[in-house]
């Protein structure tokens, strides 16, 4: 996949940690002519070493003026990554309505202003292709996660809408669904955090988290591996998928 992506451009979402942080290094190893990467986090962006010629844009995804702005800004767009998420846990009956809000905020409403803006410059470049992370508990119910899932499921019904409202403007609209990743999104989480405190280190903690989804050498992945499926669905070797969500969890939903 070395060829596809010379001289194109691509935006990412939750740019500068995780899932996003390795699908930028992962586009800039394969050639990628621009980066236009959006975080909250403006330093975790500026520490990223990159080759291609990059826009480091900080903001809320959750916010529509953001995205008027970069809408204001591009000329067009070959490929998107919408991936900018929060999680937390906890029982339906106890969550805060604000802690609610915040996750369905940025998880759900920022997805869709992203990715509204994207196939608005995808469209004006002529086609290509866009990729918005959901998630495993997207996709089977799992207690604990009701906030999260509900949004990731929302992210998921909405790249199967938008692949169908596109077809005949060639833009390839997926979504992937990965299990647990090694990531600042799960590994910061109080649930997550709780489990290193009772259980005395992080690598334990990690080990336990694997055990409940199955065990084995993928039941906690790394970004990097999520990275290269999410950069098949960009590219072009993925010509004839759209509307696929890609469950990537070591077989946790089996």
């Amino acid at each position: 996949m070395t060829d596809f992506f010379t001289g194109r451009r691509a935006l990412i979402t939750g740019a500068a940690s995780g899932i996003g942080a390795a699908c930028t290094q992962w586009l800039d190893a394969r050639g990628i002519g621009e980066l236009v990467l959006i975080d909250i986090d403006e330093a975790g962006m500026a520490a990223l070493p990159l080759s291609c010629q990059a826009q480091r844009i900080a903001g809320d995804v959750a916010d529509p003026a953001l995205w008027e702005r970069i809408e204001g800004q591009l000329s067009g767009l070959d490929h998107a990554v919408i991936n900018a998420g929060v999680a937390d846990g906890g029982p339906l009956a106890e969550i805060e309505f604000t802690e609610w809000r915040r996750i369905l905020s940025i998880n759900l409403d920022g997805a869709f202003l992203g990715l509204r803006t994207a196939l608005r410059l995808v469209k004006r470049q002529g086609s290509g292709s866009v990729v918005l992370t959901s998630s495993v508990v997207g996709v089977k119910p799992t207690p604990m996660s009701g906030a999260y899932a509900t949004s990731k499921a929302g992210v998921a019904h909405l790249a199967r809408i938008a692949a169908a409202e596109h077809l005949a403007d060639g833009i390839r609209i997926n979504a992937i669904a990965p299990g647990r990743v090694d990531t600042p999104i799960w590994t910061k989480t109080t649930q997550f955090e709780q489990m290193v405190t009772d259980l005395g280190s992080r690598e334990a903690a990690l080990k336990a988290v694997g055990e409940q989804v199955g065990g084995g050498n993928h039941a906690f992945t790394t970004a990097d591996e999520i990275a290269g499926q999410i950069g098949f669905l960009l590219s072009d070797a993925a010509a004839n998928i759209t509307g696929t969500v890609l469950v990537s969890d070591g077989g946790y939903s089996l």
